[in-house]
């Protein structure tokens, strides 16, 4: 056998185990390994198909990653059309819909009650169960070709569990914790943020460079399709599951109900729980469940008749702007926040609001004692809606847009393609301040007792005035701080001197360089293994390197293009702090010979010997994966004195528990 044909067939045999293993993490939500797996067969694909070209596949695993960067968006015309759906706003217009439904087919109806997921209408073609062509609803006859995009979201399979030519439509959604994070990073590059969850996917689906759509963790849930023939079930409720069988996301809270009090008790149940789900949702979809009855109610013009969507009412809230803080951020960007009387809304009482910028504020005309109507973007983050104009004060004049920083009065600017006002002075205190407090953060060089009032002293002592200086400060200039005893100073100091034996990604993070995040940070310490050599990397080497994209590349090289880093490096050498990466390097760890080798653990309980972020390092260093909570994915659970209910659960569910001797007797076993 040539070498060509064994390295085609280990390339399919690589395809078929990674399409499982996604499969079961992303569809099933029941991962059967640990990623540490999943990469070390992937980069295995990955060099065969470098190696042999021509047996690289669209549907292959490794043709999710974006990289294409389109002219634009082709028109694509639906054969199908996508209709939308008529909605409904209250029990009584559920009721008269189920009266229709019922007069028309002669008798009781069961219905498929479904989520509403607030994201944006997609459609999925394969061709003997390769994923061919995604496309957008559009205004439902015709959409755009979104097929580069779509092939990053991992729930979407590229190859199907059975070989069939179908089409499926269903939702693209991007999760609220997605949101929060995407929104959070936004505003702290000065862009425009987004107002909700379903636009940021749509903003997302529709980048010409499928790369940004690729780090946006995107989701979906398919419920429909343009032709059931393939499929052989005969109800709404058997196409979901249908569809899961053959590798698809359907949404597991569908409910089967037979009248219009199930229906309700079930929008009310959901309605409740809203807050708890990973996605947003605006409403519950009600759909005839049999499928000889919907071909006999038919459509509309614009609908089917056999369906509805409730739409649940806006959760709002109505207060008062009292006044309007503008605070300055690390990178220099200055955000305004309304103060506002306190309110409840979706479950919280709230009192501010970030009004992002300067163009929110002029857009909506906020002004100081205006009446608003305040809701939750994605059910977390506190948004204004609108000003309610007939309660707006006679004499209300226009806000003004500060011109100056209001910490060091430096004029604020507008650099290019930005929204956000921006503090160029380097030496802004609110910047150091915000860097200091990042610095010493939890994911960063984690030093105790150095909180953002100590901090803040010591820089207007002038104790410190850049990071460096923290390893210079000594127990009697903390005592000269407000609070701050002997005691206080000698344990700050000793956190001090204990964070200079941290790993350098602490410290690389901590450096607060844009885009720069704690994995990110890792990533390039395992690689380059010191500072230094982070510090001299070429733009095209750093490029090289899973998950670093050219914005990372290019933020790194250009941070360490300046002289004035060089000298910080300089005095974090002089002070003795470590610039080395003391964790082992991935094969290193995937060769270790260990119980937790790729295994999922639990930490609970008081632990004597450890810290919890000490048993974390030491299972991390047997090559196991610390997770917080339990499930049916957990492998051990290591329980201190006290567990309570992550023992009670691993117990019930039959996971191993460990304790904490068996712990250290594992991490011994590593070094005999």
């Amino acid at each position: 056998m040539t070498d060509a044909k064994i390295a085609a067939e280990r390339v399919d045999a690589l395809r078929a185990q990674l399409n499982q293993y996604a499969y079961e993490y992303y569809v099933k939500d029941e991962p059967s390994v640990e990623d540490a797996v999943y990469d070390k067969l992937y980069r295995e694909l990955e060099d065969l198909e470098k190696e042999y070209p021509d047996l690289v596949t669209p549907d292959s695993p490794t043709q999710r990653v974006g990289g294409r960067v389109l002219a634009g968006f082709e028109k694509v015309t639906h054969e199908v059309p996508m209709y939308s759906l008529s909605d409904v706003f209250s029990k009584e217009e559920i009721i008269q819909f189920d009266e229709r439904v019922k007069k028309a087919v002669g008798g009781p109806v069961s219905y498929c009650c479904e989520l509403k997921i607030d994201g944006l209408a997609i459609s999925l073609r394969y061709e003997e169960g390769r994923f061919v062509q995604g496309a957008t609803r559009g205004d439902g006859t015709v959409g755009e070709n979104i097929t580069e995009n779509l092939k990053t979201v991992k729930s979407i399979p590229l190859r199907l569990q059975e070989p069939l030519t179908i089409e499926v439509r269903g939702e693209c959604y991007m999760p609220k914790e997605s949101f929060a994070n995407l929104n959070t990073q936004r505003e702290e590059e000065g862009q425009e943020v987004f107002a909700n969850p379903r636009n940021a996917a749509a903003g997302s689906l529709r980048q010409l460079d499928s790369k940004i759509t690729a780090k946006r963790n995107l989701s979906t849930f398919l419920y429909a399709t343009a032709d059931r023939t393939p499929f052989a079930v005969d109800t709404q409720a058997g196409l979901l599951d249908r569809l899961t069988e053959l590798g698809f996301r359907a949404n597991p809270e569908k409910r089967i109900c037979h009248t219009v009090a199930e229906i309700w008790a079930y929008i009310e149940e959901m309605h409740e729980r809203r807050q708890e789900l990973a996605y947003e949702i605006d409403g519950i979809v009600i759909k005839v469940n049999d499928f000889g009855l919907q071909d006999e109610l038919g459509y509309t013009v614009k609908a089917p008749r056999w369906a509805t969507a409730y739409k649940f009412p806006p959760e709002e809230a109505q207060t008062v702007i009292r006044e309007i803080e503008w605070t300055v951020g690390r990178t220099g960007v200055v955000t305004p926040t309304a103060v506002m009387d306190p309110v409840r809304v979706a479950g919280t009482t709230v009192s501010r609001a970030s009004l992002h910028n300067a163009d929110f504020i002029q857009q909506k005309d906020l002004r100081l004692l205006d009446t608003v109507m305040i809701y939750k973007a994605g059910d977390i983050i506190p948004e204004v809606a609108q000003v309610v104009l007939s309660a707006r004060a006679a004499d209300s004049k226009p806000y003004t847009i500060p011109t100056h920083c209001p910490v060091c009065h430096s004029e604020l600017v507008h650099l290019d393609e930005e929204v956000a006002l921006r503090c160029i002075n380097p030496m802004c205190p609110a910047q150091i301040k915000e860097g200091l407090n990042h610095f010493v953060s939890r994911n960063a060089m984690n030093i105790d007792g150095l909180g953002p009032r100590v901090l803040a002293q010591m820089y207007d002592k002038k104790l410190v005035k850049d990071v460096a200086d923290l390893y210079k400060v000594t127990t009697d200039e903390l005592m000269t701080l407000d609070k701050i005893k002997e005691k206080s100073a000698n344990n700050i100091y000793q956190a001090i001197q204990a964070s200079k034996d941290n790993s350098v990604e602490r410290l690389l993070f901590g450096l607060g360089i844009r885009h720069v995040g704690a994995k990110a940070a890792k990533i390039l310490a395992e690689h380059f293994g010191d500072l230094q050599h982070i510090a001299t990397a070429d733009q095209e080497t750093i490029l090289q390197l899973d998950s670093i994209g050219e914005i990372i590349a290019n933020s790194v090289t250009t941070y360490f293009e300046n002289e004035e880093v060089h000298q910080l490096i300089r005095e974090f050498a002089e002070a003795g702090v470590n610039l080395t990466y003391k964790g082992l390097r991935p094969e290193a760890v995937a060769a270790i010979d260990s119980p937790f080798q790729g295994k999922t653990v639990v930490l609970t309980g008081k632990l004597q010997h450890f810290t919890r972020d000490e048993a974390k390092a030491a299972i991390e260093r047997l090559g196991g994966n610390v997770t917080g909570s339990v499930s049916k994915k957990t492998d051990f659970v290591v329980a201190g004195a006290d567990a309570g209910s992550k023992l009670a659960k691993a117990e019930q569910l039959g996971i191993p528990v460990w304790t904490e001797e068996q712990l250290m007797e594992a991490e011994g076993d590593q070094h005999d």
